[in-house]
């Protein structure tokens, strides 16, 4: 007779209790490496994609950051994660030794309590629950469908064209011309570089999402503002953080590998400032990067008009 396959102690890490201050502390490690913790490694696909539940269904806000993390950093190939216990329902038997992966879940209970005047009133409590998973590359026996086979993608060597008609749908004014890529609230529009001056179609598709990202924030739009007065200050790199975060979101979706700007490094102390004084601030950029790029994704013909609506900080 065979016995069942005991799950191993040292495979399931329990969540610490505070799980801000944990998933933020490994992201300013990161960034303190000078590594970006929201680039998208490539998949054994060959392509760049977003991290998928065992379901096939995309992992969304925060959750897409640390899993983008966890398997640049193992080397992972596998765009699948579970839990040992959807491996074990799938006929899979996670490797003896192998370690999980910390992802959130963010959800809301909802109480009564009496006010002053002796009167019910309902209040929504935000939660924030961690658990465990493994990357598919961490299991044996698991079907062939979490097992894509390798591709080598030839060296693209023209224009994404199913980007910009991505870009192109979104409606956004784009002034070509110049050797800088910025985005002009007071004006409304996009100012990019021509597509040559790029050093590869990448780096062209991955500016232009970050600031298409920015693009989203006017009051028209998202209407988002986190108060920023000046160059480098907190409501300047939380918006920055969001831009970059969108990007990585947005060429996964788009199948294409997100190039670094530039001058992201200059962005790197203001970004650690603003996560060292507050441990739900990355959540919150991952969360308004999400809706950016949901909405960017309403914009496209036959998007469905729920597209641009508001998303959890983690699902």
């Amino acid at each position: 007779m065979t016995s069942k396959a005991r799950k191993p102690t040292s495979a399931v890490r329990r969540p610490d209790k505070d799980v801000y201050q944990r998933i933020t502390d490994k992201i300013v490690e990161q960034l303190e490496a000078g590594v970006r913790p929201w680039h998208q490694p490539w998949g054994a696909n060959g392509c760049a994609t977003r991290p998928r539940r065992h379901n096939g269904v995309p992992y969304r806000g925060i959750n897409t950051v640390l899993l983008w993390m966890e398997a640049a950093a193992n080397g992972y190939g596998s765009p699948f994660w579970m839990t040992y216990k959807q491996s074990q329902e799938l006929g899979g038997q996670v490797r003896k030794g192998e370690k999980s992966t910390l992802v959130v879940y963010a959800g809301a209970v909802e109480r009564t309590e009496e006010d002053e005047n002796g009167e019910d009133l309902e209040r929504r409590i935000p939660f924030l629950k961690g658990y465990c998973v493994f990357n598919c590359d961490q299991i044996d026996g698991l079907p062939d469908q979490f097992k894509p086979t390798p591709v080598v993608l030839p060296t693209p060597k023209e224009r994404f064209t199913h980007a910009d008609e991505f870009f192109q749908h979104t409606g956004a004014e784009i002034r070509f011309g110049g050797n800088r890529a910025f985005y002009s609230p007071a004006d409304d529009f996009i100012g990019m570089p021509v597509f040559e001056a790029f050093e590869s179609p990448e780096s062209y598709v991955s500016v232009l999402a970050h600031e298409t990202a920015h693009w989203t924030k006017h009051p028209t739009r998202l209407d988002r503002d986190f108060g920023r007065k000046a160059w480098g200050d907190e409501g300047y790199a939380i918006e920055e953080l969001v831009a970059e975060i969108s990007s990585a979101m947005l060429c996964a979706d788009l199948g294409i590998e997100d190039k670094p700007r530039e001058d992201h490094a200059a962005y790197i102390s203001s970004w650690l400032k603003v996560l060292k004084n507050e441990k739900r601030a990355v959540f919150q950029a991952a969360a308004h990067a999400e809706r950016a790029v949901a909405f960017l994704h309403g914009l496209q013909p036959g998007a469905s008009s729920k597209a641009g609506a508001p998303l959890a900080a983690a699902a």
